[in-house]
């Protein structure tokens, strides 16, 4: 199978400017000649996350996430390493090269290859869907809904909404001409189990699904007319090979960037409300796909939010969704505001009634979450008899318990005494105690990681200490300890696989920490490597690197002396006559050794 060669790698190391794309999403403040700026791994008001652009990598004081560019984009983007250099060589401009004389259409392996030309198809279909609606007759129909929604021909192209004919076995016919095998559009999810010739989707509006690099990699479809009964509303992709619905979020693609620059995102019902708001200038909205939110759906956004909007629907499956969205999002340190669609069910019907600006001041007026469930229990829980207080505390224990802030925990508690009029006291107890019986039935929060990358377990002993002060951008302080000293002369395996890499890098003519970094391959080595790079500054790097040759020649002379004294103390044990010509040569080599060990210490 082939791979990215090395070089390629390096080349689009070198030619990243990792300021620039972490800066894409986090806003950074130069400090001397390092950037700094909030982490995106971990809730901090105060800036411990650092970008060195001499060097390459960034570095978290406060959870010690680290890495170099691709560890970078591997993290906010879902990305395995390969896809994050593609995902980088592409912002450079770099053309990657292939081990084995392959490329990207050779390197993966034959499952990869099969969603990639699912993928294909997917967009071919999508492209045919969104000409059907905008330039057919048959399409008029769909065209003539879709426009009376509100909805304008630059949304639909955004979008590429399409229109499934209503001939169910149109599609089959079109693709087969097309030269597309049987099997292969049998397991496509295009068609009907049962009746491989039957489209799955037919005379519906259709919503091509993206995946966040913008590939068509499902679909959704609204029906139009017929029988309701005998039809459900939306019909959606399954999981398919290129497609899990509970790890995607429509209109993802679309949203990111805003939903990075504003530090929030509204999470809606279904495309419709989804694209209402996109229409209406708000960007940074996606909705979960046909399916109730996820703990993958909320992991998604959560790099680059502080605070969840919801903006479910106002019935009661759509309440009910929002008070399970609260319980996940907080459990996840997430802000959480509830946008109250007043003047309609949807958002895309408050837009098509009241306009852009309404709609738009829904949203600035969203309320938090606690203040929107209180007011909820309200509604079904009076506060003016002991049982009705009793049943409310419960329902909002469960609320106060998904918080994960102590603070947050004593207010909300205080709040809901005020509200119904409780003794505090007796809330905490049976709060307290509420907590004490679920232990048990405790929930297993394993997903939620606020530290991405846990400090290193590695043993910092001299000899790795020694090697790690060489790992900078000079490739003459390497050389200097290289010369002096070989892989042979260490024994912690670390310092060895440090030293070995790095000796790789200065034979490439890629001399760099970044290039280190790319070429190390364990992320806690990684971790070791940022850090130590962190202490040394440009001032006290050659130094130290002097001292660390002198300490590490002193180590493995004193290893080579203790060998000498244990075969020396043999020989004088046995005291054999023949012995002493070897046991003189031992001594006069200890002795050479003593003086060099003392001269290093001196």
């Amino acid at each position: 199978m082939a791979s990215i060669t090395q070089e390629s790698i390096d080349e689009v190391s070198s030619r990243t400017d990792i300021v620039r794309l972490i800066g894409e999403y986090v806003p950074l403040t130069q400090r001397g000649n390092d950037w700094w700026g909030c982490c995106p791994f971990h809730n901090e008001k105060t800036p411990s996350f650092s970008v060195s652009p001499d060097k390459k990598f960034y570095y978290c004081f406060g959870c010690h996430a680290s890495g170099t560019a691709f560890k970078f984009i591997q993290e906010m983007e879902k990305l395995s390493f390969p896809e994050a250099v593609e995902f980088l060589a592409k912002k450079a401009g770099v053309e990657l090269h292939y081990s084995e004389g392959g490329g990207p259409e050779h390197k993966d392996d034959s499952k990869t290859k099969l969603r990639n030309e699912y993928i294909d198809l997917y967009s071919r279909v999508a492209t045919t869907f969104h000409y059907m609606l905008m330039e057919t007759e048959a399409g008029r129909f769909a065209r003539d809904y879709i426009t009376k929604r509100g909805l304008i021909n630059e949304t639909l192209e955004k979008f590429k909404i399409g229109y499934s004919p209503a001939d169910r076995k149109w599609l089959r016919s079109f693709l087969e001409k097309k030269n597309y095998s049987a099997e292969f559009l049998n397991n496509s999810g295009l068609f009907s189990k049962k009746y491989p010739d039957v489209a799955f989707f037919s005379d519906r509006l259709m919503f091509p699904i993206f995946d966040r690099k913008g590939d068509v990699v499902a679909m959704g479809g609204r029906f139009l007319r017929g029988d309701k009964d005998k039809s459900p509303k939306y019909l959606n992709s399954g999981d398919l090979i290129q497609y899990k619905k509970g790890n995607t979020l429509y209109a993802f693609n679309f949203a990111k960037q805003a939903i990075r620059e504003n530090k929030k995102v509204i999470l809606c019902e279904g495309y419709m409300d989804c694209i209402a708001y996109h229409q209406c200038g708000i960007n940074y909205a996606v909705a979960p796909l046909g399916t109730a939110l996820t703990e993958e759906q909320v992991a998604l956004v959560k790099p680059f939010v502080d605070t969840v909007y919801l903006s479910f629907d106002s019935d009661g499956a759509g309440q009910n969704a929002t008070k399970k969205a609260i319980l996940m999002c907080r459990r996840h340190s997430l802000t959480v505001k509830i946008i109250r669609l007043d003047g309609g069910k949807d958002p895309a019907e408050i837009m098509l009634n009241f306009g852009k600006e309404y709609l738009t001041k829904q949203v600035d007026c969203a309320i938090l979450d606690n203040d929107y469930l209180l007011s909820k229990l309200q509604e079904v829980y009076p506060k003016d008899n002991p049982e009705g207080k009793a049943k409310a505390s419960l329902v909002f224990f469960a609320y106060i318990d998904a918080l994960q802030s102590d603070v947050q925990k004593n207010a909300c508690l205080e709040q809901l005494c005020q509200t119904y009029d409780i003794d505090q006291e007796a809330a905490r107890k049976d709060f307290y105690n509420r907590e004490q019986l679920s232990q048990r039935f405790k929930r297993n929060v394993n997903t939620v990681q606020e530290n991405r990358a846990e400090f290193p377990t590695i043993k910092l002993n001299a000899e790795l200490r020694a090697v790690l002060t060489a790992v900078t951008d000079d490739a003459s302080l390497f050389q200097k300890m290289r010369d002096e000293i070989s892989v042979q002369d260490l024994e912690d395996p670390w310092a060895i696989k440090l030293f070995s890499v790095m000796e790789e890098c200065l034979s490439s003519g890629s001399f760099s920490v970044s290039s280190i970094l790319n070429r190390c391959g364990d992320d806690s080595l990684r971790s070791l490597i940022i850090q130590s790079a962190n202490e040394f500054t440009s001032e006290k790097v050659e130094k130290s690197v002097t001292d660390s040759i002198r300490l590490l020649k002193k180590n493995s002379l004193e290893q080579k002396r203790s060998v000498l004294v244990g075969r020396i103390r043999e020989l004088e044990r046995g005291s054999l006559p023949d012995d002493m010509d070897s046991l003189k040569k031992l001594l006069s080599e200890k002795m050479e050794l003593d003086k060099q060990i003392t001269s290093l210490k001196g």
